[in-house]
């Protein structure tokens, strides 16, 4: 149940930032929740393989470069998804920033059901 919920504020996640950010197009709430999940499993698999090779880096930057390799990923699906288009690196930065607020506030609200 806990899966379905996260899936589900993830899709909501993906709508709300591509309302407030001009350049992303999301086609409905299912392409937001299929992007979504996307996003996770190419930050997971792809995102973590780049993260271990761009370790060094990663520490002299002080994690920036954790979070263009974020950015990288949502690029990435933009170009797998019809239904999900972002207009460029810029956008997909700010999508991607104003993405992981809206995760952070929802996961202040969820942890609160799990004490």
């Amino acid at each position: 149940m806990k899966l379905i919920i996260e899936i589900l504020l993830m899709g909501v996640a993906v709508s709300v930032a591509a309302f407030l950010i001009p350049g992303v197009e999301v086609d409905g709430f299912l392409s937001a929740i299929i992007a979504g999940i996307l996003i996770a499993l190419a930050n997971a698999t792809v995102g973590t393989l780049l993260r271990i090779f761009t370790f060094p880096i990663n520490i002299l930057t002080l994690g920036l470069m954790s979070f263009i390799i974020t950015v990288l990923m949502v690029l990435l699906v933009d170009r797998l998804m019809d239904g999900f288009n972002t207009s460029g690196f810029f956008t997909a930065l700010f999508f991607a920033l104003v993405l992981s607020l809206i995760k952070m506030i929802f996961g202040a609200f969820t942890s609160d059901e799990d004490s």
